[in-house]
């Protein structure tokens, strides 16, 4: 089991977002303890005004609200009254037991989970303590609820157990309708909070991975002008189709402007994963006979970093990023250094070839054709003019022997 625990100052938006889920039949409130009416009994002003009356004996709180949802393995198939009982356990030993507070079981995600709603301002006026409550009491509390209820256990998975995060089947969604919101909220929800990535371009360059984009529209758009962002889903040809939809209308509102802090604090956090990169990227030029930027990307897979290429529309490559899925970072190639842009891979990708064909020549004058195999043998000679001109451009050093002496200016007295 999964907690996330979440705070806001907005209790009608967080009922709101949860009764509108039950409007369109992707969730169900399934209990409602602490209040003085049977749950069937309660309207939407009913549930909302028993957290009002609690908020406004302490005014000096601005964070009241309380938002937690109970996340467990897809294997695992609770019933109604198992996953209350759960929620009933885990809201007393967090310390809300005597707070009002809703279970709303949702059915919007390819995995079992439960939202709950409630407040930290008790009957008397003050407030329950927020402050690292994920640390201090969820994290025991999972642990022990995973025991009790035998629970698959969120800790001692493997990597890729836990990432297990598909492209969305752009044969299936229905445009328009509330499957294209779902298939994309599953996306952003996992890539949005566990990868750190610092600009629009290197969010999409994950997005994209899984058929879906982040677009602010041109820059005469209505859209761009306003600061908006949409997200789309993206066709096998990478071609946006369907219906566009606002960022606003997220639970986790993935705005543009929720992005550019994530910009900020993402820049400094992959900093130490540049290494891993960078490392990846000399190991395989040091092991492998690598002639063209598409192998490096075949080779880099099985180290679990995808290499995202930009090409002009006449096909010349112009841009890398670089995908570690181990440290879950993104990174321009420019970032990591000259050698690791899309220039210095080609360049990287032409030395190889330039010191391999020399051994292939090497060979022919020794009566010896094993020096290379067939394909590199092709690929030279299919381009073996353009990487010869590639290559007398790599190193621009020019001997002070032969540089063309400064004149001395003359400044005149006046």
């Amino acid at each position: 089991m999964v907690a996330v625990i979440k705070t806001s100052s907005s209790i009608r938006g967080i009922l709101n977002y949860n009764e509108n889920k039950v409007e369109i039949g992707e969730a169900e409130c399934i209990s409602a303890v602490n209040y003085p009416l049977e749950l069937e009994k309660l309207s939407f002003t009913l549930k909302l005004n028993r957290f009002i009356k609690l908020a406004e004996l302490n005014t000096n709180v601005k964070r009241n609200t309380v938002h937690i949802s109970l996340n467990f393995d897809p294997s695992e198939n609770h019933s109604k009254e198992k996953l209350a009982e759960i929620a009933d356990v885990y809201m007393e030993k967090l310390g809300f037991g005597r707070q009002p507070y809703l279970v709303y079981q949702h059915h919007d995600a390819g995995h079992p989970h439960c939202h709950i709603v409630t407040n930290n301002i008790q009957r008397d006026g003050k407030r329950i303590d927020l402050h690292l409550l994920g640390i201090r009491k969820s994290e025991p509390a999972r642990k022990e609820i995973e025991e009790m209820f035998g629970l698959v256990k969120a800790e001692g998975r493997k990597q890729e157990e836990q990432f297990s995060l598909n492209p969305i089947d752009v044969g299936r969604v229905q445009y328009g309708k509330a499957e294209s919101r779902k298939a994309i909220s599953s996306i952003l929800n996992k890539v949005l909070f566990d990868y750190k990535y610092s600009s629009l371009a290197e969010l999409n360059a994950v997005l994209n991975l899984y058929n879906v984009h982040a677009d602010r529209g041109s820059e005469e758009s209505r859209v761009f002008k306003n600061n908006g962002l949409l997200y789309k889903i993206l066709d096998r040809d990478s071609k946006p189709i369907g219906v566009p939809i606002k960022a606003s209308e997220f639970y986790s509102k993935p705005t543009l402007k929720f992005l550019e802090g994530k910009f900020k604090t993402n820049e400094a956090e992959k900093e130490p994963c540049k290494k891993y990169v960078k490392n990846a990227i000399k190991l395989a030029f040091f092991r492998e006979n690598i002639f063209s930027p598409e192998k490096l990307s075949k080779i880099l897979e099985k180290e679990s970093i995808n290499i995202i290429f930009r090409k002009s529309r006449e096909g010349q490559l112009y841009g890398i990023t670089y995908v570690d899925h181990k440290t879950r970072s993104v990174f321009n190639g420019s970032s990591l250094g000259k050698e690791f842009s899309a220039k210095g891979i080609q360049e990287s990708c032409a030395l190889k070839i330039l010191e391999l064909e020399r051994k292939h020549q090497n060979s022919i004058s020794n009566n010896s054709e094993n020096c290379l195999n067939l394909e590199l043998k092709e690929y030279v000679k299919e381009n073996l003019v353009d990487i010869l001109l590639r290559g007398e451009r790599i190193n621009d050093y020019v001997s002070k022997e032969f540089k063309p002496k400064k004149k001395k200016r003359l400044y005149k007295g006046i």
